[in-house]
């Protein structure tokens, strides 16, 4: 299996977009800041992101061994994409999706437990964002590592609230907004 370096992984928002009942892209996402690491946004009207433009993007990839998953509808769109990815029919070796837990959502929060299982069944490598950023780091000696480090003490609130509420299926006792972070690696 190998380990996700910012040499060899890609990240895949999975989002539902106009086509779908739930409406567009959340226009609070903001792409900008990514510059030549936002490699498109694609409308879909399968269930999985691994698409013909997808599949495309990652041929002209062969480097790319690892995908980072995230997103809304974890039990439909990222599981989708996950199984793609593990079982790819447009090329012989699969990929290890690396699937954030306390970056999914569904419209039923109870399925979010249900889906990490199933996702690990299938063989996706279920992580945090805190552990999967550390590792992409690699090394105190890193130029990011200081900025990185903060930006997880500033923000362990908010991920342990997700945790608690998206992974262990807690109920959010009371709606308390998350502070809005920039920053790249």
């Amino acid at each position: 299996m190998p380990i996700p370096t910012p040499a060899n992984t890609l990240f895949f928002l999975c989002d539902l977009q106009a086509v779908f009942p739930l409406g567009p892209l959340d226009p609070a996402i903001d792409f900008n800041h990514l510059g030549n690491l936002h490699l498109g946004t694609f409308d879909k009207t399968t269930f999985s992101m691994v698409t013909p433009e997808i599949q495309t993007i990652l041929l002209a990839r062969p480097h790319i061994q690892n995908i980072i998953l995230f997103g809304i509808e974890a039990h439909i769109c990222v599981l989708q994409t996950a199984i793609a990815l593990c079982q790819p029919t447009f090329r012989k070796e699969p990929y290890t999706p690396y699937v954030i837990a306390d970056c999914l959502a569904s419209h039923n929060a109870w399925e979010v437990p249900i889906v990490l299982q199933r996702l690990a069944q299938e063989g996706a490598l279920v992580s945090t964002t805190e552990s999967i950023g550390f590792q992409l780091v690699g090394d105190s000696k890193h130029p990011k590592f200081k900025a990185f480090s903060a930006l997880t003490k500033e923000t362990k609130e908010g991920t342990a609230r997700a945790g608690a509420v998206l992974v262990a299926g807690k109920k959010l006792e009371q709606e308390v907004p998350s502070p809005q972070v920039k920053t790249s690696l």
